[in-house]
């Protein structure tokens, strides 16, 4: 599919509404990153997200944001690859068919739980080393 066609298709689906960020470690508004400015275009063509600001001290960053959700992205020496976030949806359905075929997708949708909570989840690795797993509780 020609990337035309892929964005009028994006356009025309129905999109999972972002409703909560869960940091794997301790803060969604500082993930390590490389090179901040390499990675935005990721979040904001694959993910939906857009830019909210920029700064460059006390190091390069970036907020972005989706719907109820912020993250940060930041040039602060941690490992990308030992990182990430829970993003809880409104719909996992029409989440994983927004991302699926594109890069860094994640396989199926399965279901792990968490404690007695069965959640349904699919991951995806952003070019940058994070890892995010999108969820939504299954009924």
């Amino acid at each position: 599919m020609g990337l035309a066609n892929r964005e009028r298709s994006k356009e025309t689906m129905s999109k999972a509404r972002f409703k909560r960020a869960a940091p794997y470690a301790e803060d969604a508004m500082n993930l390590p990153v490389a090179d901040v400015e390499s990675a935005i275009p990721f979040y904001e063509e694959t993910m939906g997200f857009r830019l909210v600001s920029r700064n460059n001290s006390p190091h390069k960053s970036a907020v972005l944001a989706r719907d109820d959700v912020q993250i940060g992205l930041a040039e602060n020496g941690g490992d990308p690859t030992q990182e990430g976030c829970f993003f809880e949806v409104d719909d996992i359905e029409a989440a994983f068919a927004e991302f699926k075929g594109m890069p860094a997708a994640g396989a199926e949708i399965e279901v792990q739980k968490f404690g007695n909570h069965p959640m349904r989840v699919f991951f995806i690795v952003a070019p940058d080393g994070l890892c995010y797993m999108l969820g939504e509780p299954q009924r």
